[in-house]
């Protein structure tokens, strides 16, 4: 169990995760702002915790796992699908230039909002409405990255991706069936590619 965030990245770190940049990201980043009431003990655990809306807050190996896929740089326009809790938003705003998130929950939206105004993150744009239509009015965007499972991807978030730009998303119905697949777009369209990271599987 680890009981901080210290502790916390130790032991990504010992799981596979290298990038100095995500593991400082998180360890800037209080997990306990952004789990529900009554769950603060368990914040720094590695593993999903339920949220409000029948939602979880992502355990943090799979966020930083998925975090380093992006391979995010400080001008890296980002859209995140499924806000959530924030957590990851926050992290992904500590190492980009500007984060899109899209949520369809509001009461979600909306706490995570003040959560952000709370840590004085400015480079965080939010919007409440389907994550599978993505934000076409502020494409097209360098990274894509998606919180939630998807049984197939929808084409219109493909098509908000810029050439070269990198797409991460879980994909398949059932928790023991889905994949974390890494995709690039090419001239041609999305290419798969990515590695296996501990009990995380990249497919391409």
């Amino acid at each position: 169990m680890t009981t901080d965030n210290a502790s916390l990245v130790n032991a990504l770190r010992a799981q596979g995760i290298k990038d100095e940049r995500v593991l400082d990201a998180i360890a800037a980043t209080p997990r306990e702002a952004f789990v529900e009431h009554g769950s603060e003990q368990s914040a720094y655990d590695d593993r999903a915790l339920p949220i409000s809306c029948g939602q979880t807050i992502s355990q943090p190996y799979v966020v930083a796992y998925m975090t380093e896929l992006l391979e995010l740089a400080p001008s890296t326009r980002v859209l995140e699908i499924g806000t959530g809790s924030g957590y990851q938003t926050a992290i992904l705003s500590r190492l980009a230039g500007e984060v899109y998130s899209v949520e369809r929950h509001l009461p979600l939206l909306e706490r995570a909002r003040e959560r952000f105004e709370r840590q004085t993150l400015r480079n965080i744009f939010t919007l409440h409405g389907d994550g599978y239509k993505g934000w076409w009015e502020m494409a097209p965007f360098d990274r894509i990255v998606v919180g939630a499972a998807f049984r197939s991807l929808p084409h219109s978030l493909s098509e908000q991706l810029k050439i070269e730009g990198k797409l991460i998303v879980p994909l398949g119905y059932e928790t023991i069936s889905q994949r974390i697949w890494k995709m690039i777009r090419t001239q041609t369209g999305l290419q798969g590619g990515g590695a296996s990271a501990g009990g995380v599987r990249a497919h391409d």
